[in-house]
């Protein structure tokens, strides 16, 4: 049942008659929105909730409550080249991060996704920061989990191989891959200049393991699954190297094979259960179409 409570031209507005989780009340309610349409105004503080902004799915509605829901385009608070984000609730964000921009600060580079996310938090009201779990290397793409709270942040660090339930990479890497898939193990430890190296036996370094599965290969090039067992350090590009088909793009561990400008590894799938509601929750992005041009 819609009902103009209020005079406000850019919301229509609703009357609560049940109890739901918000995401489930507006897929009901709004029938000409598309889920996706829905999911962007919710994420960009589109909806409000007896006057509130809420970004929560499972947002309980009683009856009685008012909901407004924004006309225009929202998210008009959150433009960035480098970041897009996914998903947001109370407790954490889930983001797009391009190449170019680090995880979160280092030295006097000002350019990082932690930056950015905290601009926006401030920008939009939201007295949370931005607090980082895992990285990205700068010239890695791909999705990325932040914590907006302390307590979410400990359970994320603390609870990492427990919640994260599968991660997986998609690389460009250079030469003709010849098996279809397998595993990599070994254990890996940083020299003192930085660099990663590998051993077949342990030598005091971390044990690292990594799946792979072959999806696409020409005589110059493979395109490449890598689901990882245990996140090191550089542990793909690492592998990748070991296995005499480097990452393309990679400087520090490739061959100089550059095909596309770029690091050739993107973080495309990412699935955990929450660490506060404990729900599954399962992200993927689509294989950078650069990749794919190379298989055509």
């Amino acid at each position: 049942m819609k009902r103009n409570y209020n005079k406000t031209p850019d919301y229509d507005h609703y009357v609560v008659d049940r109890e739901a989780p918000l995401l489930e009340y507006l897929l009901d309610t709004l029938k000409g929105m598309s889920r996706n349409k829905v999911k962007d105004t919710l994420q960009g503080h589109g909806i409000k909730v007896d006057g509130k902004q809420v970004t929560q799915f499972d947002f309980r509605l009683k009856p009685g409550m008012k909901i407004a829901v924004s006309k225009s385009k929202r998210n008009n608070q959150f433009k960035s080249r480098y970041v897009k984000i996914i998903y947001e609730d109370s407790h954490l964000i889930v983001v797009e991060k391009n190449i170019g921009i680090l995880s979160m600060a280092a030295g006097h580079s000002s350019l990082n996704v932690k930056a950015v996310l905290d601009d926006y938090f401030q920008k939009t009201r939201q007295r949370c920061r931005a607090h980082v779990v895992h990285r990205l290397d700068r010239d890695t793409s791909g999705l990325m989990v932040y914590a907006k709270d302390m307590e979410t942040e400990q359970i994320l660090e603390h609870e990492w191989h427990n919640i994260v339930y599968d991660r997986r990479y998609v690389a460009v890497v250079s030469g003709e891959m010849e098996h279809d898939g397998g595993t990599i193990a070994n254990w890996l430890k940083d020299n003192k200049a930085y660099v990663t190296y590998s051993s077949p036996v342990d030598n005091g370094g971390k044990y690292a393991v990594t799946h792979y599965h072959t999806l696409a290969r020409t005589t110059e090039h493979s395109l490449v699954e890598f689901r990882l067992e245990t996140g090191r350090k550089n542990q793909i590009r690492v592998h990748a190297a070991d296995m005499g088909h480097p990452v393309c793009g990679d400087i520090k561990y490739g061959n100089g094979d550059d095909p596309l400008h770029r690091l050739c590894l993107h973080a495309f799938l990412l699935c955990f259960y929450h660490p506060i509601t404990r729900q599954r929750m399962e992200f993927e992005t689509p294989v950078p179409t650069s990749f794919q041009r190379l298989f055509k």
